[in-house]
């Protein structure tokens, strides 16, 4: 491998242009190709945005010897096939979330990454955000003494006639917990120590295409805390999350996006507002970061520096085992036991 990893786009998805500026300011990428279903919306899309080199399939992209890493956007039901293809072309691969949407999925995908001994890991970028990470090790080091609460929610306005959005598609795995609803349920498990919840309940919404379009979920982990979580296609747009423990509480008002409103910028300083247990008040400011520029260097420490994942795979999968509780007890209308 180079001194810089070369990279190629698996799709032309809207999220692609985050990434794009994304790969351009990492100090050791280089975007390299963007893949399409056909040649001709592949050479659009890379004349476009200035990408030097367009395939009109996925698989032409794999066979490509000079692409060290595939990012792969595409619909959640087509994770696993394509990052399984990629790992058996000798390509590290950042998947979009959720990674996948069944258990034998992820084990296809654990399974192909370590016996072609490629790097595979979920493009969250909010656990590579550098508040959330702060946020996590503040608590993990008993800022707040000990966690009880952790309340975190993620919603938009998706219109009931948008019926061709992919988020509403059930053959795809659409979803409002599969698209936002993970965000709460990945950072509630990362600051909580890892691990999957040991009980999960769950109420849905379910819409017109048969996928929720609504979900609340509360999460009962080890040593007692619990995480009340809402996920929504019929809310307004709000995001936030608070953790309440026996000394304060510690609240972010952007926790999926942090300083991120533009996602082709290098973002906005962003805020941790810490209440004592005494009442007083303390403000940390945390220095302006694109997070998904983060996710793209931690790849490149990742390839050319040795370092672990910030997202290991061994984590998805607990955000998996989670996830796929909330949808079984939503079903059912029971509670499902991890333990």
């Amino acid at each position: 491998m180079t001194s810089k990893i070369r990279w190629g786009i698996l799709s032309t998805a809207k999220i692609n242009e985050a990434l794009i500026f994304a790969m351009r300011s990492a100090p050791r990428s280089e975007l390299v190709a963007v893949a399409s279903r056909t040649p001709e919306a592949a050479q659009a899309y890379a004349a476009q945005n200035a990408i030097p080199i367009a395939y009109g399939s996925y698989e032409e992209l794999l066979a490509d010897p000079n692409i060290d890493v595939i990012y792969n956007p595409l619909p959640n039901k087509l994770h696993a096939e394509w990052t399984v293809k990629a790992a058996q072309a000798g390509k590290h691969v950042l998947l979009e979330k959720p990674l996948v949407t069944t258990m034998s999925d992820f084990d296809a995908i654990a399974a192909a990454a370590q016996a072609h001994n490629v790097v595979v890991f979920e493009a969250f970028m909010a656990l590579h955000a550098p508040q959330n990470r702060k946020v996590a090790a503040l608590i993990q080091q008993g800022r707040i003494g000990k966690l009880h609460l952790i309340n975190s929610w993620f919603s938009y306005y998706l219109p009931p006639e948008n019926v061709g959005n992919i988020r509403l598609h059930p053959d795809l795995d659409g979803g409002a917990f599969w698209d936002v609803g993970v965000y709460p349920n990945s950072l509630s498990i990362t600051v909580t120590g890892g691990r999957a919840p040991q009980q999960v309940w769950a109420v849905r919404d379910v819409g017109e295409t048969g996928v929720d379009v609504g979900m609340s979920a509360q999460l009962r982990f080890d040593g007692g805390a619990v995480a009340q979580i809402y996920a929504g296609f019929r809310a307004p747009s709000v995001h936030g999350a608070q953790f309440i423990g026996t000394d304060g509480m510690i609240r972010i008002q952007e926790p999926w996006f942090p300083g991120m409103r533009n996602r082709t910028t290098h973002g906005d300083p962003t805020t941790i507002q810490i209440t004592n247990r005494d009442g007083s008040e303390e403000n940390i400011v945390v220095p302006a970061t694109n997070a998904w520029q983060m996710e793209v260097e931690a790849m490149e420490a990742c390839l050319l520096d040795g370092a672990p994942p910030v997202v290991p795979l061994s984590l998805s999968r607990e955000f998996l085992r989670s996830a796929l509780a909330v949808y079984e007890s939503a079903r059912t209308g029971k509670p499902v036991d991890l333990t």
